[in-house]
């Protein structure tokens, strides 16, 4: 299997990965500092350092493409395009929804066959991007933005099979989700380390996007605030 850097840089932890064979050669995490853009260039020359050291070639970047941070993902994309570009390697986006379902998987004993996956990153307010995927990653509902109330996968949970839910934007739902087959899965932040097994598949697929015109999966579009002056202050 390839020698692959996987990127991960969509909520508010940043990760690289060095993966071979299924196997993990080399990571940095950071979880306290969100500037990514100050911490991720030094894990990537550290991944590079310890290829050079062993003489070892790099064959593919594989980058997390979203839904998450708007700036995350910028981050993220620009420094695997630009790293790809100069190296003359292939570009492998990933999933996040995904990724954090994969993770699950590989974390979790009590997965059963017919176990559904629902990944959730938080948005604003009550509002999540979030999807369902049965244990082949096949989507049960495509990925979007949901807006979270008491009739949120009521139909799903009415099936009756075992549901997880898990991401930071499940933190918020769990109020509503009181059916018997509901599972919350806490602390599943989105790594770098659980993207191996999807980039390594994507890679033996040929499954890469285009270098110049790819872009991160926002799911919806940016919508900027406006700070409040003094006088809409003063108004409240």
């Amino acid at each position: 299997m390839p020698v692959i850097l996987n990127i991960e840089t969509s909520a508010h932890t940043c990760s690289v990965a060095l993966s071979a064979e299924g196997m993990i050669l080399k990571h940095y995490e950071e979880f306290e500092n969100r500037n990514h853009a100050t911490v991720l260039s030094d894990m990537i020359k550290g991944c590079l350092d310890f290829l050079e050291e062993r003489e070892v070639k790099l064959e593919a970047i594989a980058v997390s493409m979203g839904p998450g941070s708007y700036t995350g993902l910028r981050i993220g994309l620009s420094e695997a395009k630009g790293l790809a570009y100069g190296l003359d390697l292939p570009l492998i986006g990933i999933d996040t929804l995904k990724l954090m379902s994969s993770q699950v998987m590989f974390a979790r004993e009590d997965i059963t066959e017919d176990t559904i996956f629902i990944p959730m990153v938080d948005a604003r307010r009550m509002e999540v991007y979030t999807a369902a995927y049965d244990m082949t990653l096949e989507p049960i509902t495509n990925p979007g933005p949901m807006i979270l109330d008491e009739h949120s996968y009521e139909k799903i949970l009415a099936m009756g099979r075992p549901v997880m839910f898990f991401g930071d934007g499940a933190e918020k739902a769990c109020q509503f989700m009181t059916a018997p087959n509901a599972i919350y899965v806490p602390g599943c932040d989105p790594l770098a380390v659980g993207m191996v097994a999807l980039s390594e598949l994507a890679y033996s697929r040929r499954e890469f996007i285009d270098l110049a015109y790819s872009t991160p999966n926002y799911l919806k579009d940016f919508q900027a605030t406006r700070p409040k002056s003094l006088l809409d202050k003063a108004s409240c």
